[in-house]
C-alpha cells in the first residue's frame, strides 16, 4: 500500500503569471495549486527536488505543510511536466481527509511466466479503483502463469486489496492470451538468386522476341 505519507513544506505564493512561474523554476522550485472540499483554491510553492522525487510514486499521499502552518494531506491531481527536459512545471493538488474514499488510477504490473507459443495482450495499463485515500495500493498484480490460449482476465477476476472497489464495469477486458503467430521462413539465398535468373532470363526471352518481331 502506499498509505506512507510524504512530508513537504511549501510556501504560499502571491505573484502569479507566466513571469513569475519562471522566477519560481529558476530557485528551483514548483508553482502549485491546492484545492477541494469547498474550500478556495490555495497557491503555494513547493521545493523541486522533493517534488520531483514524490511523484514518482503514482498517487504518492503528500502531507502538506504551508508555511509552517497545520499539516493537510493531498493527492496529485495534475501534473504537468517539460516535454523534453522531464521537470515538473506546475502541480494540481487535491486535499484529503482521513478515511475518506477517493477513485484513482492504479498502475496493473503483469507478473508470471508467459509460454513461449502464447502472447499476453494487455487491454488496461490501469484500472480505477475506489479506496480509502490513506490506502492506495501502490499498483494491482495479474498473474499470467498457467493461462492458455483464449483466456481472458477481466476486472472482476482482479485480486483487490482489502476495501478497494472497481471504479469501473466488471467486464472491463485487462487482458487476453493469444496464439503467437509463426514467423514465415526466409528463402534460402540459393532460391532467391535461382528465382531473380529464371526472372531475368524471362524478361531477356521477352526481349529477344520483340526484336524478332
Amino acid at each position: 500500500m502506499a498509505g506512507n505519507e510524504i512530508k513537504i513544506s511549501a510556501e504560499a505564493r502571491t505573484e502569479f503569471g507566466k513571469g513569475a512561474a519562471r522566477r519560481i523554476r529558476r530557485a528551483d522550485k514548483v508553482p502549485a495549486v491546492i484545492y477541494g472540499h469547498g474550500t478556495d483554491p490555495v497557491h503555494i510553492t513547493l521545493p523541486g527536488h522533493e517534488t520531483l522525487l514524490a511523484l514518482r510514486t503514482a498517487n504518492a499521499l503528500l502531507s502538506i505543510e504551508v508555511d509552517g502552518g497545520a499539516a493537510q494531506l493531498a493527492l496529485p491531481k495534475q501534473v504537468q511536466r517539460d516535454p523534453i527536459k522531464g521537470f515538473v512545471e506546475h502541480v494540481d493538488l487535491v486535499t484529503v481527509r482521513r478515511g475518506e474514499k477517493v477513485t484513482v488510477e492504479v498502475p496493473i504490473v503483469v507478473v508470471g511466466e508467459e509460454v513461449p507459443d502464447q502472447i499476453t495482450n494487455v487491454d488496461a495499463q490501469v484500472i480505477a479503483l475506489e479506496v480509502e485515500a490513506t490506502d492506495i495500493p501502490q499498483h494491482i498484480e495479474v498473474d499470467i502463469t498457467g493461462l492458455e490460449i483464449g483466456d481472458q482476465i477481466l476486472a472482476q477476476d482482479l485480486k483487490l486489496p482489502e476495501g478497494a472497489s472497481l471504479g469501473v464495469e466488471s467486464e472491463q477486458l485487462i487482458l487476453s492470451i493469444t496464439q503467437a503467430r509463426e514467423e514465415e521462413p526466409e528463402p534460402e539465398e540459393g532460391e532467391d538468386a535461382e528465382g531473380e535468373g529464371a526472372e531475368e532470363g524471362a524478361e531477356d526471352a521477352e526481349d529477344d522476341s520483340d526484336e524478332e518481331k
